[in-house]
């Protein structure tokens, strides 16, 4: 049985990841920060075949302690200070966890596992609010213009530099938007079709948002960690752009969400010039020509699929909490 290590487990990503491997029988380790063991909501039934251990990716003896004693097959690493706002506020916390704490990881695996397989997650942003070329590839020059962007850089920079040096199996997937009813409720994704929910349950009136025409290249958290999984999977370490290549505006969001209720969002969104984002990126969209020619990944669920996935779930959840 082949096995594996999530670090991060709690969260969306982490969480959808635990189901597919389950599914392909492997032993499920997650690995969760301090006081977050009782936050698993998202595993649902999937808790009870997951093994528990705590983490602290700024404590190199733990990780040195917990790569020694499981020696997974595979580890992937979600850990990260995700929220923009967060990481602006927290920016050598941001560095310490998402940047600082990957290299605490590989040495943890070089030193005790160094057969395990390591996956780590990027990001987009690492490509700047003004990217050098449209769309984005892994040879696409990185312009980092947040502290988050940086650390996150970082990140994939010293993966590449463990798998050049000490010839580890080791892979760093460039992640763009990737949404599903488990998003936390910050993120405009889990805005927009929570506030369409509660619209058309009568908990609420308008929805107020930042920036109407910004545009992402959203796609499904579960189709992005089947290509994950493809990563490790494939015969050589090497990194990937994860990305459906379309991009779709937060009013496109607005419109497909509300009209899955039956709503005109004209008539319940204001725009709010104080909710717009800081460093705004203008044109992120990602060519994943290179993940679709190698490990034969492609996204499945569309746009609106997403979407209506997203609503049917706040809708569902609201009503059971009347």
């Amino acid at each position: 049985m082949p096995s594996a290590l999530i670090i991060g487990i709690a969260g969306q990503d982490g969480s959808y990841l635990a189901e597919l491997l389950l599914e392909k029988d492997y032993r499920v380790v997650g690995a969760v920060a301090q006081g977050e063991s009782e936050s698993l909501d998202n595993l649902g039934t999937a808790r009870d075949r997951v093994e528990i251990v705590v983490t602290d990716l700024t404590d190199k003896g733990n990780l040195l302690e917990v790569m020694g004693g499981y020696r997974p097959d595979e580890a992937y690493n979600f850990a990260s200070q995700s929220h923009l706002n967060t990481s602006l506020d927290e920016p050598v916390v941001t560095g310490d966890v998402s940047g600082l704490g990957v290299t605490r990881l590989l040495e943890a695996i070089r030193r005790a596992s160094p057969a395990t397989r390591f996956f780590q997650a990027c990001s987009s942003e690492i490509f700047g609010r003004h990217p050098k070329e449209v769309p984005q590839t892994e040879d696409t020059p990185f312009l980092p213009w947040n502290a988050y962007a940086a650390a996150k850089l970082y990140a994939h920079g010293i993966v590449g530099a463990y798998r050049r040096s000490y010839g580890l199996f080791a892979c760093s997937a460039i992640l763009y938007n990737h949404e599903s009813p488990r998003r936390r409720p910050e993120f405009v994704t889990r805005k927009v079709a929570r506030g369409a929910a509660m619209i058309r349950l009568g908990l609420a009136r308008e929805l107020r948002l930042g920036n109407l025409e910004a545009r992402r290249d959203w796609g499904f958290a579960g189709d992005f960690v089947r290509g994950m999984w493809l990563m490790l999977q494939h015969p050589e370490p090497d990194d990937f752009v994860l990305a459906t290549g379309k991009t779709h505006s937060v009013r496109d969001l607005c419109e497909t969400a509300f009209s899955c209720v039956g709503l005109d969002y004209r008539d319940h969104v204001v725009a709010d010039p104080d909710d717009f984002r800081p460093s705004e990126s203008a044109s992120l969209v990602g060519n994943p020509a290179k993940a679709r020619r190698l490990l034969g990944w492609e996204p499945e669920v569309s746009f609106r699929e997403l979407v209506e996935m997203m609503v049917k779930a706040d809708l569902e959840s609201l009503r059971n909490a009347r």
